[in-house]
């Protein structure tokens, strides 16, 4: 199989022939049919997020045809089409799985990073931690709700249930939540990087009540905010802009240093939270959900061996929504 491989942290993706894996008991091969990119991807490419698995395939937004099964793996058969997300498995006996927190387990794997992920054309994935997909939705539009979706859904639940909701940057998770809000009768109020006026104008296309810098103080007091961009800064800009009480979720992975910030802006029983994976739960109930709220995936395509290409695009922000990989 073709692979677009990282071997070094800090160094571009190289396009290597491997061979085609084989499922262990309770695995599947999946022929991969699309793979989404995410700010993660850049993250663990760049080095700031440690490696303990060199070399590693990156991604973790695997929609695939199930091939083969492994021993004892008899959840999904052969032809079957499924998602594989971030979370590739937990030990399911220590006090965060036995909760349904199976995210916050210490053992976990992850797709992409402590196991070979989907830039490739096949991996094999457990299949305790795989979805079926929605028929109505394409390949390639699928890949973003498995991690920008499951994950997006879950700090939205953590931000709580209030009217005004505020996100900071706007990318693949936030242009997905943002048709949420608006389903939920919501208001949202988009906060991007100051010239970013595609942007701006995409977050008021798919509903947004007000769009702007991320530097502008919010038109409204807000009742929630969550921090998608991987900027320290936005924190305290965050809390100022939100009312006593409210929530403000760090939804990455990876964040910049947090600035040191007037007690003022979190007093009011404000709270700062982050965002750790996801659980399978989260994915079940946002795939429901959006299958409800008829959400759509803005997607810009490339070829497996453009994966270096779509990432420095991801960086530089030049495409709106997700990035998918086509093998």
């Amino acid at each position: 199989m073709r692979a677009m491989v990282l071997e070094k942290q800090g160094g571009p993706l190289k396009l290597i022939n491997l061979e085609k894996p084989s499922p262990k008991e309770g695995e599947v091969l999946l022929k991969v049919v699309a793979c989404g990119i995410c700010r993660t991807d850049l993250h663990i490419m760049d080095g700031e997020l440690k490696l303990e698995k060199l070399p590693i395939i990156l991604g973790h937004q695997i929609v695939g045809i199930i091939e083969s099964l492994g021993k004892k793996a008899n959840r999904f058969k052969v032809g079957i089409r499924v998602g594989g997300p971030w979370l590739g498995k937990s030990c399911g006996h220590c006090k965060y799985c036995i909760s349904e927190r199976e995210n916050l387990c210490d053992e976990a794997i992850f797709t992409g990073y402590s196991r070979n992920g989907g830039f490739a054309e096949y991996v094999t994935l457990d299949e305790n931690y795989l979805f079926p997909i929605p028929s109505h939705y394409k390949d390639a539009e699928a890949a973003p709700l498995l991690c920008a979706g499951f994950i997006g859904y879950r700090a939205l639940k953590m931000v709580g249930n209030g009217k005004k909701i505020g996100f900071y940057g706007f990318g693949s998770a936030a242009h997905l939540l943002a048709q949420l809000l608006r389903y939920q009768k919501r208001e949202l109020y988009a906060f991007t990087r100051e010239k970013d006026v595609v942007g701006q104008n995409f977050a008021r296309k798919l509903g947004a009540k007000w769009a702007g810098s991320s530097t502008t103080k919010s038109p409204e007091i807000l009742d929630g905010a969550i921090i998608f961009a991987p900027v320290g800064e936005l924190i305290p800009i965050a809390l100022e802009n939100v009312a006593k009480g409210g929530k403000v979720v760090s939804a990455g992975i990876h964040m910049s240093d947090i600035p040191s910030f007037p007690y003022h802006l979190l007093w009011g029983e404000k709270c700062i939270c982050s965002v750790a994976n996801l659980t399978r739960k989260d994915g079940e109930e946002f795939l429901k959900i959006a299958e409800k709220a008829k959400i759509e995936t803005y997607i810009q395509k490339y070829p497996l061996e453009k994966a270096n290409e779509a990432l420095h695009d991801l960086r530089k922000g030049k495409f709106v929504g997700s990035a998918v990989l086509i093998p």
